[in-house]
C-alpha cells in the first residue's frame, strides 16, 4: 500500500475544489462589473459560472462523497410511509385539544396562585 496516489488525489481535489471557488468569485466580479448590462444575461452568465464551478467540485472525493450521500439519503425517503389525510388531520385534531386543554389547566392554576398570593399577602380576598 503506497499513501503516495492518496496524497496525490487529495492535492488534485485541492486544487480542483480552489478553482471551483475561484470560477464562483470571478462570476460574482463580472456580475458587478457589467452592471449596466441587462440583468437577465448577468443572471444567466452567473448561474452557468456556478454550474461549471458545481461540475468541477463534484468531480472530487468529497463531491462524489457528497452524491453518494444524496442518493443515499433519496433511497431512505423512498421508503418512508407517509401518513394518509385522516391519520394527518385525527393527529393534528388531537394536538390542538391537547394544547387547548393544558391552556385551560395553566390558565386556571395561574388564577389560584394569583388568588393565594394575594390572600397571603393581604391585599384583598
Amino acid at each position: 500500500m503506497n499513501p503516495k496516489p492518496e496524497t496525490q488525489a487529495s492535492k488534485f481535489d485541492t486544487y480542483k475544489l480552489l478553482s471551483a471557488v475561484l470560477i464562483v468569485v470571478a462570476g460574482l466580479a463580472a456580475f458587478y462589473y457589467f452592471a449596466d448590462y441587462l440583468l437577465l444575461v448577468r443572471v444567466i452568465g452567473l448561474l452557468a459560472t456556478v454550474g461549471i464551478a458545481a461540475a468541477i467540485a463534484l468531480t472530487t472525493e468529497p463531491g462524489s462523497n457528497l452524491v453518494g450521500f444524496v442518493q443515499d439519503a433519496r433511497a431512505e425517503l423512498r421508503k418512508v410511509v407517509w401518513p394518509t389525510r385522516t391519520e394527518t388531520l385525527q393527529t393534528s385534531l388531537v394536538v390542538i385539544l391537547v394544547v387547548i386543554v393544558m391552556g385551560i389547566f395553566l390558565w386556571l392554576l395561574d388564577m389560584l396562585l394569583f388568588w393565594v398570593v394575594r390572600l397571603l399577602t393581604g391585599q384583598g380576598g
